[in-house]
């Protein structure tokens, strides 16, 4: 048996190894975020207890309540960030979604990123065998602090005599978003996360009624995401292509790769001229001193 203080220091070594495997919630966020907001994607860390205080039953997550979830929310970069680099690298071909297989693409990095933590990934159109949604993202959007979410209870009185369907509504891009999905840290607890409340940006009965008129009846024109002012909106190319059936987005999609690929060779030629023309200053004044301008050569590489 070995002494009090030999097994001090074991006590400790499995202390030591136990905390460089654990992944902090706050260093979890980090490297997310350093992962996907360059792709126009945020994230919005939340706890399972929260999520399933407001949801039924039917829609819970069975894990500790403190379980550390992120929720992924598309902004309007998403599209020129994301979905047409994917797009031109993909074949398009398959009956998934283009968007759904950037997505699942995009999604997929986490368990690199996260080698040794298990992880949940459930997308916003991932559906159980009972055909109902795995995760119901914009309660778990209003959870998370991302976004306010609207519905008939937000309302008093309610004026609306038929069910209606709920809203939610970004502080920064109001309608102009979307919500993507949510990754579950099964072993990860967030005990001391705190909770940041959504900000609610249309605060105004008449504003939420007209809010949830808009996009129960008139969804099809947009009106209802610039119900507050907008910092950004989608782009005219992301607007055509999300208001096309994606049955008959095939020809859309020709015509966006063909030209955002040609954005791209312009963009690497003049990135190439302007190389090109620093290279030549360079040797010139290399040319003209007595030293070799060494950095040159490491600048071209």
């Amino acid at each position: 048996m070995g002494t009090a203080h030999e097994v001090d220091d074991h006590e400790v070594s499995k202390k030591n190894i136990f905390s460089q495997k654990k992944n902090d919630t706050s260093e979890i966020v980090s490297k997310l975020r350093a992962q996907f907001l360059n792709k126009g994607l945020e994230i919005y860390p939340f706890k399972v207890g929260w999520y399933n205080d407001e949801v039924e039953e039917l829609f819970h997550f069975n894990f500790d309540p403190d379980t550390l979830a992120v929720l992924v929310v598309s902004t309007p970069d998403m599209f020129e960030r994301a979905l047409v680099p994917f797009m031109c690298s993909d074949d398009c071909t398959g009956t998934l979604d283009l968007l759904d297989k950037c997505m699942k693409h995009n999604f997929s990095l986490v368990r690199r990123i996260f080698p040794d933590e298990d992880i949940e990934i459930m997308h916003d159109f991932e559906m159980t065998p009972s055909r109902r949604p795995k995760v119901l993202v914009q309660p778990a959007a209003h959870v998370a602090g991302a976004a306010y979410y609207y519905t008939a209870r937000s309302l008093a009185p309610n004026p609306f005599k038929q069910k209606i369907f709920g809203v939610c509504i970004h502080p920064v891009y109001g309608g102009w978003f979307a919500l993507r999905g949510v990754f579950i840290f099964k072993s990860v607890r967030a005990a001391d996360l705190p909770r940041i409340d959504p900000v609610d940006c249309v605060p105004e009965q008449e504003k939420r009624v007209e809010l949830l008129d808009l996009f129960n009846n008139y969804w099809k024109d947009n009106r209802y995401r610039d119900i507050i002012s907008v910092e950004k909106k989608y782009s005219e190319d992301q607007k055509r292509y999300f208001s096309t059936l994606p049955k008959d987005r095939g020809p859309l999609i020709k015509e966006l790769i063909q030209k955002y690929k040609g954005i791209n060779s312009e963009e690497q030629m003049q990135k190439k001229e302007m190389l090109t023309n620093n290279n030549s200053i360079k040797l010139c004044n290399s040319e003209s001193n007595s030293q070799p301008d060494y950095g040159f050569h490491k600048e071209f590489y």
